[in-house]
């Protein structure tokens, strides 16, 4: 494995074996450097841990990955996806967040070029687009099931809702959740927002909360506001529940954040690290060896999403020398018929539309550690 790390471009080269010539080149991009490097960065390192995997084990099925920096900006998604494409790309991881595989996921369409995206989880990323699908739970989705298991574990009636009002992922699950709530028995007490700009001090939306009764606070919305929304509450003595959804995931590796104040925090997810499954066990054990830490949900989803390429590719007889236009019409007919089974779900399974189905999980952080609820 060769790592190079140039300007804003991290290339990770898994060699195919002489024995089986060419190898398909898979590429994606995502934020490796910046404040949301914690997600490109693990969703990576997952498809580098597939990739290495595959590639040794004499299927028939190589891969060669490339993954391009676009620090979380549109703008800079595609011009990473045009250098991906320059390169060769065959198929497509699209993109980590959602913004920027919006942006990529309309070249992807245009190119005829298939992508199974990690973690990009907006509805717009595949609105309208035959060939891009998700490994991960639309947004949607997120909101009117986090609803349900609050509403089915009984951990609140009263609930009040924070949410980022510029970013499609946090407005994509407060939408259903908000929608969802009340015929489940759910009172939605304060409902706060905020944006870029406004995002260090939440005093105005956790006095709200609290003066309105708010005994669970849900939070739509990726870790680094919500570390801070954590310790703003604790010093004001507000102490209610905390619900979160899958972006909160990699607060505890987050640089300086006092573990503890994510105590009792619970959130859906499709993936727990804690899992005594062979493929999960495997997986986690890697991870740790390579980058001494335990892989949150990116990381998982970048691992299965090479996994689902390989039971595609090798499904329909698919061969390195195909073009991109090729793959991309073969990757169609698999996704929407086959089921895969990963370390982020059994039995996974996608529509038309490329939306998955898989059961999501229940989490508490415990002890600065994540333990399943169910």
């Amino acid at each position: 494995m060769t790592k190079k790390i140039l300007t804003c471009t991290i290339l990770v080269l898994a060699m195919a074996s002489c024995a089986f010539g060419a190898a398909f080149k898979i590429g994606g991009t995502g934020p490796l450097t910046g404040g949301a490097a914690i997600y490109g960065t693990a969703a990576m390192r997952g498809a580098q841990i597939a990739v290495d995997e595959i590639n040794a084990m004499n299927t028939g099925i190589t891969f060669e990955l490339r993954y391009e920096d676009d620090t979380h900006d549109a703008e800079k998604a595609v011009n990473a996806y045009n250098a991906l494409k320059d390169w060769g790309m065959q198929v497509s991881l699209g993109s980590v967040t959602s913004k920027p595989c919006e942006a990529t996921a309309a070249e992807n369409f245009a190119d005829r070029i298939f992508a199974l995206t990690p973690s990009a989880s907006s509805a717009a990323v595949t609105d309208g687009k035959d060939n891009v699908f998700q490994m991960c739970f639309v947004d949607p989705n997120q909101g009117s099931a986090s609803a349900q298991y609050i509403a089915d574990k009984k951990f609140a009636k009263k609930v009040a809702v924070i949410w980022k009002n510029d970013d499609v992922y946090s407005k994509g699950i407060r939408d259903t959740f908000v929608e969802k709530a009340p015929s489940l028995g759910l009172e939605v007490v304060s409902e706060t927002t905020f944006a870029d700009g406004n995002d260090n001090d939440f005093s105005v939306q956790l006095t709200d909360a609290q003066k309105n009764g708010a005994e669970l606070v849900f939070l739509p919305m990726y870790y680094q506001p919500a570390s801070l929304i954590l310790a703003q509450a604790q010093a004001m003595g507000y102490a209610p529940k905390w619900f979160g959804v899958d972006g909160m995931d990699g607060i505890l590796t987050m640089e300086g954040f006092d573990k503890s104040l994510a105590e009792g925090v619970m959130l859906l997810t499709p993936f727990n690290a804690d899992a005594k499954d062979e493929k999960t066990v495997k997986f986690v054990a890697e991870y740790q060896k390579r980058f001494n830490e335990v892989p949150n949900q990116f990381a998982a989803d970048g691992y299965d999403c090479v996994y689902a390429y390989c039971q595609a590719l090798t499904q329909a007889k698919a061969t390195p020398d195909m073009s991109a236009e090729d793959l991309c019409g073969k990757m169609i007919e698999q996704f929407t018929t086959m089921t895969f089974n990963g370390v982020t779900g059994e039995n996974v399974k996608w529509a038309k539309n490329g939306e998955v189905t898989k059961d999501p999980k229940g989490m508490v952080i415990k002890d600065g550690a994540y333990v399943g609820l169910d």
